[in-house]
């Protein structure tokens, strides 16, 4: 996965969440999509209510995740991802600094 996007717009303005606890950016592409580039802060437990499905890819740092209907939670490093589906929700506890992408549909 490469470090960077190209041809792209971003928001000027920062999505805050849970008092700062999650801060992204919206990325716009020449074809209309849009992508979130974000940081969740180490040691957050965080819970993501989801309107359409979304890709999270984890940049760098350790985080666990529980989606909506799972029983565990389970680990996510560097380079890897996990689904949500439309309206549901996700739970995530972040060890360190999680960067992450968020694609959406």
């Amino acid at each position: 996965m490469s470090d960077k996007f190209n041809n792209v717009a971003v928001g000027k303005k920062a999505n805050v969440f849970f008092d700062g606890k999650c801060v992204s950016h919206s990325v716009f592409f020449p074809n209309g999509e849009r992508k979130t580039v974000g940081v969740i802060m180490p040691g957050a437990q965080l819970t993501f209510n989801v309107g359409v499905p979304e890709l999270m890819e984890i940049t760098s740092g350790e985080c666990s995740v529980r989606i909506a209907g799972e029983a565990a939670f389970k680990t996510y490093t560097a380079g890897t991802s996990f689904r949500v589906a439309e309206n549901s929700s996700f739970e995530i506890h972040a060890k360190d600094d999680v960067n992450y992408v968020c694609s959406f549909g």
